[in-house]
C-alpha cells in the first residue's frame, strides 16, 4: 500500500512539474506606455520592453501594444482579432487602456465610459473563450505634482472604470495608476523627471530641440514600472510568478 501511495505521489508531482514547465505566452495589449518603441523614439521606452527580460525560458512575451491606441481604435484597426487567433489555453492577456480612451478631442480614440467598459468586457470574454487568463491594468499615472509636492490624479474616471470592469467580470486587477503615483511620490517633484522622457536641447540626437514629456517613460522609468507590475504578479498571480527568473545568490 505504501509503495502504491509513493508511486501515485511521484506521478502527481511529475504531472504538476510538467504543467508548470509548459510554455505559455503573455500577451500585452495596450497603448504607448506599454509598447515597443522604434529607434527614432529612444530614449522613450514602453514598460513592456524591460518586462520581457524578467521571465524564464518557458514564457514568451508578445508585446502588441501600440502608440496612441484605445480600446476602441485597437479593435477598429483589427489589432485584436489576429491576437485572438493565436492565443492558446493557459496564456495570459494583460490589458492596459485608458490614456487614449479619455481623449474627447480625438474621435477615433475616444470611448465614452459605457463603450470603454463594453470594449474591456469584449477583450475579457473573448480571451476566456480561448481559455486564456485576462488581467486588467489601470493606466499608468502621468507625472503631475501640485504645489505642495503631491502627485495629482490624472486618470480618475477611466482608472475607476477599469476597476469596475475587473469587479464586474471577476478579473485580476493590477492598479498601476495607484502604484505609479506612489513611485513618483517617492522620487519627488524634481527627481521623478529621471523616470520620464525629459531631455534638454542637444542632449539626444532624436530630440535636438529637447523634450518635456510627463506621460512616456525613459529606460529607467519603464524598468521601474515593469517592476511594479511584476511585484503585483507575484502577489496576485502566484502560479504565473513561478516563471519569473530567480536571482541566483553567489
Amino acid at each position: 500500500m505504501k509503495t502504491l501511495l509513493l508511486i501515485m505521489s511521484i506521478l502527481i508531482s511529475s504531472s504538476l512539474t510538467q504543467k508548470l514547465s509548459d510554455p505559455l505566452t503573455i500577451w500585452l495589449v495596450g497603448d504607448s506606455t506599454m509598447s515597443k518603441k522604434e529607434v527614432k523614439a529612444y530614449p522613450e521606452t514602453g514598460w513592456g520592453m524591460p518586462f520581457s527580460n524578467f521571465w524564464d525560458s518557458t514564457v514568451i512575451i508578445e508585446n502588441r501594444a501600440v502608440n496612441g491606441r484605445s480600446t476602441k481604435s485597437f479593435l477598429a484597426e483589427n489589432r485584436w482579432q489576429p491576437i485572438l487567433e493565436k492565443i492558446r489555453p493557459g496564456d495570459y492577456v494583460l490589458i492596459q487602456f485608458g490614456h487614449n480612451d479619455e481623449s474627447k478631442d480625438k474621435g477615433e480614440r475616444y470611448a465614452p465610459p459605457a463603450e470603454f467598459k463594453a470594449n474591456l468586457k469584449k477583450y475579457i470574454t473573448e480571451a476566456r473563450e480561448k481559455k486564456a487568463i485576462p488581467v486588467l491594468i489601470t493606466p499608468a499615472g502621468r507625472r503631475k505634482f501640485d504645489s505642495s509636492g503631491h502627485v495629482m490624479e490624472t486618470h480618475a474616471e477611466y482608472a475607476a472604470l477599469v476597476k469596475e470592469s475587473a469587479r464586474e467580470n471577476n478579473v485580476t486587477l493590477i492598479d498601476l495608476n495607484e502604484k505609479s503615483k506612489e513611485l513618483y511620490e517617492k522620487y519627488g517633484p524634481e527627481n521623478s523627471k529621471l523616470l520620464f522622457n525629459h531631455l534638454q536641447p542637444g542632449e539626444h540626437p532624436n530630440y535636438p530641440d529637447g523634450k518635456i514629456d510627463d506621460t512616456h517613460f525613459n529606460e529607467l522609468g519603464a524598468r521601474k514600472i515593469a517592476q511594479l507590475v511584476l511585484q503585483e504578479i507575484r502577489t496576485l498571480l502566484p502560479e504565473l510568478a513561478t516563471r519569473i527568473k530567480q536571482i541566483r545568490k553567489k
